[in-house]
């Protein structure tokens, strides 16, 4: 059985879990703990737990529950009260907390409830923040905050900085035939689990594999308007040296013919410049692999969890 081991966070990272779970594969999700937003944020302040919100996605698309089940792990409270958006999830994660006295326990426990396939681990069992310099050398302190400023980001960084992994995550990562990168939030998804000292050092002595799954969209105060090959140095940049085998991005020429979108508005697809990524990563992979669900652009699962697939049998 090949072993995948998945890094980041958010929507982006939870679409993809949903499509490569349907494979016999050994499937872990280390996932970051520096959300300070919402729900996850009052959660954070209130509690002194790392942030619930990204696991909660993620054990969602790993469950394999009634889809009722799943829905009620997802709902978000409305109404004036103090539960207005709160996600049931995130409560019952902090309650779990509360009970086993250990935030990774609780994440443990909850994948037993929704029968998880997989394992899913938190990028550390404590409260990690993350801060953002941007160009003009200013600091801004919150994952949530780092996109209002509308500013380049030069880089991110975490405090405690010399905080540590669960024991068996590298270890995990040293096993991994596969690692695969985003997608998701560049700055606050996806570059905070490689800032963990341990993890990034795991990765970059690790045999596995190595892809990027290219975002499809830039982002308003972290990525806007970048290309493919500026995603791949940030990662570089963070990471202190290149590491990756392959990165798969989308054919945005053919997504534009296929839904008739004429790339002079928002939102911005993020060009293919092959010319400089080919010359950071040994293998590009193009394929149309979005869609527009429910009015938003998303990577088709199945298709990207074909890619991946194929991918690790030839190597």
């Amino acid at each position: 059985m090949k072993r995948v081991v998945v890094f980041g966070g958010g929507t982006g990272l939870s679409n993809i879990l949903r499509g490569l779970k349907r494979y016999p594969i050994g499937l872990t999700a280390i996932v970051t703990v520096a959300d300070d937003g919402g729900s996850s944020g009052r959660l954070f302040d209130q509690y002194d737990i790392p942030p619930p919100g990204d696991i909660r996605q993620v054990m969602a698309a790993l469950s394999d529950v009634e889809p009722l089940i799943e829905k009620m792990f997802q709902y978000r409270f409305e109404g004036t009260d103090d539960l207005k958006g709160h996600s049931l999830g995130n409560l019952m994660l902090t309650a779990l907390t509360e009970i086993t006295g250990d935030f990774a326990r609780a994440v443990e426990q909850m994948g037993v409830v929704l029968n998880i396939k997989g394992k899913v681990l938190p990028a550390a069992n404590q409260r990690i923040t993350l801060h953002a310099e941007l160009e003009d050398g200013s600091i801004i302190t919150g994952e949530s905050k780092i996109p209002l400023y509308g500013r380049k980001i030069r880089n991110v960084f975490i405090t405690p900085q010399d905080v540590k992994p669960l024991p068996e995550t590298a270890d995990t990562i040293k096993k991994a035939d596969l690692i695969v990168f985003g997608p998701g939030s560049l700055y606050t998804s996806t570059l905070p689990t490689i800032l963990v000292n341990d993890i990034r050092e795991a990765v970059l002595n690790s045999s596995a594999k190595k892809v990027y799954i290219g975002n499809l969209t830039t982002q308003r105060g972290e990525t806007y308007r970048y290309t493919a090959s500026e995603h791949v140095q940030a990662l570089y940049d963070h990471a202190g040296e290149p590491f990756l085998d392959a990165v798969l991005v989308n054919d945005t020429e053919a997504f534009r013919r296929t839904h008739g979108i004429s790339g002079k508005s928002e939102p911005w697809l993020v060009e293919n410049d092959l010319q400089q990524l080919q010359m950071l990563v040994p293998e590009v992979f193009v394929q149309e692999v979005a869609t527009i669900m429910n009015g938003n652009i998303a990577h088709k699962t199945m298709e990207v969890a074909d890619v991946l697939m194929r991918y690790i049998e030839r190597t």
